[in-house]
């Protein structure tokens, strides 16, 4: 056992956990721990960021994109509300991420002193739990604590927020194995599979709907395998991409409001749906009353919490999603339904993604970076029309590998989570995919990738318009396009390169693809601004409120 102050407990704490990268940005109350930073650097790699909102973002970015919890600091007052934005993205999308802030010295908390901010509090409604550590020797439990908590079960954000005096005191310290995480298997009961194996093995048409808990959980062997014995279409969520291989003859596209017509449509002639790691978000099942109206529907979900909350199951298990995929695999009879699967493929013949793909529209930029990639990068997005397009054209074959604000549909998430992702998978290309307005919230974190010289690679879909909002503008508000509109003397190439990036600028699917491929081979980042027209759009469409299997594409409005 050794005497440490808080701060070196701090970076102790770290390394017993792993932790390799940390992203941030430095302040008075946070300076102890920054000092220890700098003695550590060889072990933990610390990213400052242009702004800590791209702090939080990279750290999300990087536990999206390795399973591994993500670590974010900053100071106190504005430092720590800078984050706030981040952790909310991250706990909408259940993303396993600890926030380590500074605060004042406990003689001055409560006192409105310079730069303070009661961040526990503020954070306490998008966190699995918020502390702040005002004595010493609570400092490590604390730290070890908030890494459990994140992982286990349903994962999500933790902050610590330590105060300046205690990153100074000192406390004796013992180094800690991490315990180790457990899945949560302890609430998956006999009688629940079995209620959920009666209703599969009575299912003349099943359909199965993949969400991210198949991702965090790690069960994409096990859905295979599952979904083989029952021989059953998959359709997925946005947050599902990859957990299910997006090439497979049996895959029918993602579900919901921006969902393909084969997955509504399929969804409302199933007579049993089995939704796996799913929440029933509002942008899926549209209309709650006509969704799967036709069907019985099991849910399997880690967290108990969302069993009937948004839509009510006739049967569900809760638990670990790998543990309760590997259970009923083992334990149903297999079955084929060749009438099923014939009358799924039939609707995927009747309606395929179609769009024009010979000038330069936002699919079409996403069908040629498949097909450069040949499938094999990670896509971070930031929220609108091209992450629709980014989910809809690009076809994703395993998890981890669309990285998205799901949930909370943050603008601006995806330029930072690019960098944390390629920091956290060196070996793969990782591109974001932005719109003009999201680009506009956090380029400057461009400069962050230009300063460590990280090649991501940034695709601008520029219509110069917020294309989403414009799209709802023009279908629903009688044209009103009320500040959306964003023509002006902004050049994202010389943006670009006072921050040090390369910059081009494309107006043809034959210069965005020889620019890409530029791209693919520099050595830094690189931003390919893409000029679309202002009126392209993303089908199909569901009408906000209605039922899925309304949904309807721009030839439907002639009819």
């Amino acid at each position: 056992m050794k005497q440490l102050t808080g701060a070196e407990i701090v970076i102790e704490c770290l390394k017993e956990q792993g932790v390799d990268t940390v992203f941030g940005y430095p302040g008075g109350t946070i300076l102890n721990v920054y000092d220890e930073l700098y003695k550590h650097q060889d072990e933990i790699h610390h990213i400052l960021t242009s702004h800590e909102q791209g702090a939080a973002h990279a750290a999300d970015g990087y536990a999206r994109a390795t399973g591994r919890v993500g670590v974010c600091m900053a100071t106190s007052g504005p430092g720590a509300t800078n984050l706030v934005t981040g952790i909310a993205t991250a706990y909408m999308d259940s993303i396993p991420l600890v926030a380590i802030t500074a605060n004042v010295g406990v003689s001055l908390l409560g006192k409105d002193s310079f730069q303070e901010v009661d961040i526990a509090g503020v954070v306490m409604p998008i966190t699995k739990h918020s502390f702040i550590v005002k004595n010493v020797h609570e400092l490590a439990d604390t730290i070890r604590r908030a890494f459990k908590i994140a992982q286990t079960g349903r994962p999500g954000p933790v902050l610590v927020d330590i105060t300046k005096d205690v990153t100074a005191s000192v406390a004796d310290y013992e180094t800690k194995a991490p315990e180790p995480i457990k899945k949560k298997t302890e609430t998956i009961k006999d009688e629940d599979l079995e209620q959920a194996i009666r209703l599969i093995e009575h299912s003349k048409r099943p359909y199965v709907l993949v969400g991210g808990g198949v991702t965090t959980s790690g069960a994409a062997k096990e859905l295979k395998k599952f979904v083989e014995k029952i021989d059953a279409p998959v359709c997925d969520t946005l947050m599902g991409k990859g957990a299910y291989d997006g090439t497979s003859d049996n895959y029918t596209g993602m579900i919901g409001m921006h969902g393909t017509k084969v997955s509504n449509f399929g969804v409302n002639k199933a007579d049993l749906l089995i939704v796996v790691g799913a929440r029933f978000s509002d942008r899926v099942i549209g209309n709650a009353s006509k969704f799967a109206s036709a069907a019985k529907i099991i849910q399997i979900d880690v967290d108990e919490a969302e069993i009937n909350k948004n839509i009510e199951v006739d049967a569900s298990i809760v638990g670990d999603a790998k543990e309760v995929l590997k259970q009923l695999a083992t334990r149903i009879t297999a079955s084929k339904k060749p009438e099923w699967n014939q009358e799924i493929q039939e609707l995927k013949k009747q309606y395929p993604n179609h769009y024009d793909m010979d000038n330069l529209t936002g699919p079409a930029v996403i069908n040629k970076i498949y097909e450069l990639t040949e499938g094999k990068a990670i896509i971070t997005t930031d929220v609108g029309q091209h992450q629709m397009w980014a989910a809809q054209y690009y076809k994703y074959d395993e998890p981890r590998k669309l990285l998205s604000s799901g949930g909370l549909g943050t603008m601006g998430f995806g330029l930072g989570a690019s960098i944390g992702a390629k920091m956290g998978r060196p070996d793969c290309t990782v591109i974001n995919i932005a719109g003009d307005g999201c680009f506009r919230m956090n380029m400057n974190e461009l400069a962050t990738a230009s300063r460590y010289q990280v090649p991501i690679i940034e695709v601008v879909i520029n219509n110069h318009v917020l294309g989403m909002v414009r799209q709802w503008q023009t279908l629903f508000y009688e044209k009103r396009y009320s500040n959306t509109i964003l023509k002006d003397s902004v050049d994202f190439v010389k943006v670009a390169e006072a921050l040090g990036a390369t910059g081009y600028r494309v107006t043809t699917v034959a210069e965005f693809e020889e620019a890409m491929k530029k791209a693919l081979q520099a050595d830094g980042p690189v931003l390919i601004d893409c000029m679309i027209n202002e009126d392209d759009k993303v089908w199909p469409m569901v009408a906000p409120g209605a039922a899925i299997e309304t949904c309807f594409e721009e030839a439907d409005l002639d009819k």
